[in-house]
């Protein structure tokens, strides 16, 4: 919906509504729908789960089991760029039904590949498209009735159909007012199609045939048709539930056979208390110990059922998460947003409570609220059954079973696994079969009564045991043999044993640095391989939630690793890394720090009092930890809980931190006014000083060949931008609300990697004069820049997606190279002086 909103502000700002209306019915939007048409290229947005569709209650269907039986755990697991290929005749459907869909799609979240016009005035497929064809999860064929005339199209289809046998793309036709006999068997407007490709030299009768046979084979395939006696828009929505559940299943990976281990059983047992037919409201807490499987089982009563309510939402990591946003607000936020499909805004903890006793009391929803440890957290998500409308389920997951009992709330215990399911799961997980090899049957049994029944345990034991000899395996049963107290953590201990040292280190990071933010920027840092070896061996997840990627870890995978690190040695300082704020004020007080330290978290306590009784601290105790990488004094979404200028420090932090080593600095509310001359972390990767006193960073150019993040958001002394000459990798540029800083810096124009930059709510007048070359700019902000009177020449950014004029009252003149910007969604130039828009052309390259 974003984009209507981006163009009616565009165009009601001047008054001309009237146009729109024209415009609109030129394009043929679809009413029922209530979406326009984007551009060319496919974005992600947030979106929520499909409505009306008829699960099987009890097990999986046969859908899900094909989609179980498609990936096995000794394959990896398919990584799709791209979650669906569209393939079409441009010039029957580009504008009308392939048009529809593909806005649709996107606007429900599913990334979206559909070529440019511009390629298809070659003959044959261009890399970027086979590229793209590989790396879809599905292709959506729609045949129409100049669809064979194309030796594009036919061209794509064979290359469709290669990669459908290869790998796993599914193929989903629709037969657009064609017949689809007379596509499986080339008759009508097809025959004549092919037998003028077969009369031309230029199409050998081989290729011919392998036209002929992806044709029939792809017209067997069950799809829909569509001849004009039914609404297309309810189509596209099957269309899009379809993708979305498969989508969803293959996201929590269920495809993988241990997640089926045992399960089967507990969800009849869990779907039989919550009663699904029943039209009351129904509250569920699943308790257990940690690692028993309570989270897995919530994702699959959730993805599996999910489709059965009027809106659903699945709140993850509730626990982890209350620490770092005590208000809840944005855990409110996100439920709400979830299940109401657009953006809901809450400003605090009461107004997001208001929200939830109201908004949904009459719809039927099904939410997820997984690790929950508080009163706190169940008042502020799901305070009472009369929130919710008839038919509504809430499920919990939890440790504390007596928190359940407390709040009355019907209760499930998650039992660890039995021998029999215990010992399949091993099996899976160590050797790809459900039972393991005659030789390994008495080491794995050893290894499954260690584990305790404990599915997290038996798989990251089974997966680091994995292709190892058989003489590894019994040195690791001996080891736990030797320790008969052998806990938990004993077991999970060995497979970070056989890591090697870049796995264990970022695994330990990990481990002692919560939070997203942080966990995002480890891609940043570490290479891919390195991150994927971790996720093969269970000891990372990376899941996409709402088609946002994240990297997890479990809480007892967690909790393992920070014991690995507090063992290291009893006094902080020569530890490797420090993640409690007591052990941090402990160093630096006592300026214990050595070069041991490798990161440095300082967070606090919810209900903490930041800087309480610790005095001022002298920043030289930075000066012994010459190894340090990370940095991190982070900040909370609701700064007013804390304020880390309650610190004193007696000099500048920066003069006395090591910088060689320093890959990821983020000091929220950094005390200094000034960046040293002396520190220069040539290898930092990410720099965030928001909020920040900073009046000036460096003068010069400063030397960080592989910055890639660079955010000063609200350093409202910050007067100067500084030079990035030579830091050609930065990626992202956010210095939003610095309200003093009032010149753009040219050394930016040279920035070819540069995607994002936010400069809203600053005093600059003028961006870059002339042409520049940022030929990967997606993403402009410029909002409440008062001062800015006219846009720069677009012509050097031509893949600008999303641009923000909104209240720069300055502003009074579009710059006709914004035509240029064929890639551009959203452009928001509400409450600005434009007295002049476009031609009627400029209009519709925005809007078709």
């Amino acid at each position: 919906m974003g984009q209507i909103i981006a163009a009616l502000g565009i165009i009601a700002a001047l008054g001309i509504i009237g146009t729109l209306v024209g415009i609109i019915g030129t394009l043929g939007i679809i009413a029922t729908l209530g979406i326009i048409a984007t551009q060319r290229h496919s974005s992600s947005t947030n979106s929520e789960v499909t409505k009306k569709r008829e699960r099987d209650n009890s097990s999986c269907s046969e859908e899900d089991q094909k989609i179980i039986s498609s990936s096995s755990p000794s394959s990896s697991t398919p990584r799709w760029k791209h979650d669906v290929f569209l393939s079409f005749c441009g010039k029957d459907t580009r504008r009308s039904f392939t048009d529809h869909l593909y806005s649709y799609l996107k606007w429900k979240g599913i990334l979206v590949f559909r070529d440019d016009e511009s390629l298809e005035r070659g003959t044959y497929i261009s890399q970027e498209l086979m590229q793209a064809i590989q790396e879809s999860r599905y292709a959506i064929v729609i045949f129409s009735k100049n669809y064979a005339f194309s030796k594009w199209c036919l061209r794509e289809l064979a290359e469709i159909v290669e990669w459908e046998e290869k790998k796993n793309l599914t193929i989903i036709p629709i037969f657009y007012h064609v017949d689809p006999s007379d596509v499986r068997k080339q008759r009508g407007t097809f025959a004549e199609a092919f037998a003028a490709h077969e009369k031309d030299p230029m199409v050998d009768i081989e290729e011919s045939n392998t036209w002929r046979n992806a044709f029939t084979k792809v017209g067997y395939i069950k799809g829909e048709h569509i001849n004009g006696d039914r609404y297309e828009s309810p189509i596209i929505q099957q269309i899009s539930e379809k993708i979305l559940y498969n989508y969803k299943m293959l996201n929590i990976r269920i495809h993988e056979k241990q997640k089926i281990v045992g399960i089967d059983s507990r969800v009849g047992e869990i779907l039989t208390l919550l009663h699904m037919e029943s039209n009351d409201v129904r509250f569920l807490g699943i308790h257990g110990m940690g690692g028993v499987g309570k989270t897995t089982l919530a994702e699959i009563i959730y993805y599996r059922f999910s489709s059965q309510f009027e809106g659903s939402s699945f709140i993850s990591c509730i626990r982890e998460r209350s620490t770092t946003t005590p208000d809840l607000a944005p855990l409110q936020k996100q439920l709400l947003s979830m299940i109401m499909q657009q953006e809901i805004h809450i400003l605090d903890y009461r107004e997001g409570l208001m929200l939830m006793s109201t908004r949904l009391r009459n719809k039927k929803v099904l939410i997820i609220l997984d690790d929950v440890d508080c009163e706190k957290q169940l008042t502020a998500l799901a305070g009472d059954h009369n929130w919710f409308g008839p038919g509504s389920r809430v499920i919990m997951t939890c440790r504390d079973s007596h928190l359940l009992e407390r709040n009355k709330v019907n209760r499930y215990k998650v039992e660890p696994l039995h021998t029999t399911d215990a010992l399949e799961l091993f099996s899976l997980s160590a050797f790809d079969e459900t039972h393991p090899p005659e030789d390994y049957k008495d080491l794995s049994m050893d290894f499954v009564n260690y584990a305790g029944g404990l599915p997290l345990a038996l798989d990251v034991l089974g997966r680091s045991l994995c292709k190892k000899p058989i003489e590894i395996w019994k040195g690791a049963r001996n080891n736990l043999k030797a320790n008969p107290k052998t806990k938990i953590f004993d077991i999970l201990k060995i497979s970070f044993d056989g890591l090697e040292e870049s796995q264990k280190k970022l695994f330990l990071d990990v481990a002692c640095f919560s939070g997203q933010e942080i966990y995002v920027n480890f891609k940043k840092i570490y290479s891919a391989d390195v991150i994927e070896v971790l996720i093969d061996k269970s000891l990372l997840s990376k899941d996409d939630v709402y088609f946002k990627e994240r990297l997890t870890m479990h809480d007892l995978l967690k909790e393992m690793g920070r014991q690995i690190v507090r063992s290291e040695c009893q006094e902080p300082g020569r530890r490797s890394r420090l993640f409690h704020h007591e052990d941090v004020f402990h160093v630096l007080k006592n300026n214990t720090g050595t070069d041991a330290i490798e990161g440095i978290v300082l967070d606090f306590p919810l209900g903490g009092i930041l800087g309480a009784n610790h005095g001022e601290i002298n920043p030289a105790a930075f000066s012994k930890m010459r190894n340090l990488r990370l940095v991190y004094f982070c900040d909370f979404a609701y700064v007013n809980f804390y304020d880390f200028r309650h610190i004193k420090w007696s000099g500048n932090p920066l003069e006395y931190m090591p910088s060689d080593k320093l890959q990821f600095l983020r000091w929220f509310k950094y005390p200094s006014k000034s960046w040293p001359s002396s520190f220069q972390p040539k290898n930092l990767v990410v720099l965030k000083m928001p909020y920040s006193c900073i009046e000036q960073l460096w003068t010069e150019s400063m030397v960080l060949p592989n910055l890639k993040k660079l955010n000063l958001r609200n350093c409202k002394n910050l007067i100067e931008m500084p030079n990035l000459t030579n830091a050609p990798k930065l990626e992202k540029i956010d210095f939003s609300c610095c309200i003093s800083l009032c010149k753009f810096h040219s050394s930016i124009q040279m920035l070819k990697q540069l995607q994002e930059l936010n400069m809203c709510d600053t005093q600059i007048k003028q961006l870059w004069e002339g042409f520049v070359d940022l030929p990967n700019l997606k993403k402009l902000d410029l909002g409440s820049c008062r001062n800015l009177i006219e846009m720069p020449d677009w012509s050097g950014a031509p893949n600008l997606e999303e641009i923000d004029f909104s209240s720069c009252t300055s502003l009074c003149k579009v710059h006709p190279s914004i035509e240029k910007l064929k890639r551009l969604q959203i452009l928001n130039m509400s409450r600005t002086q434009i007295e002049q828009l476009w031609t009627e052309s400029m209009v519709s390259f925005l809007l078709i």
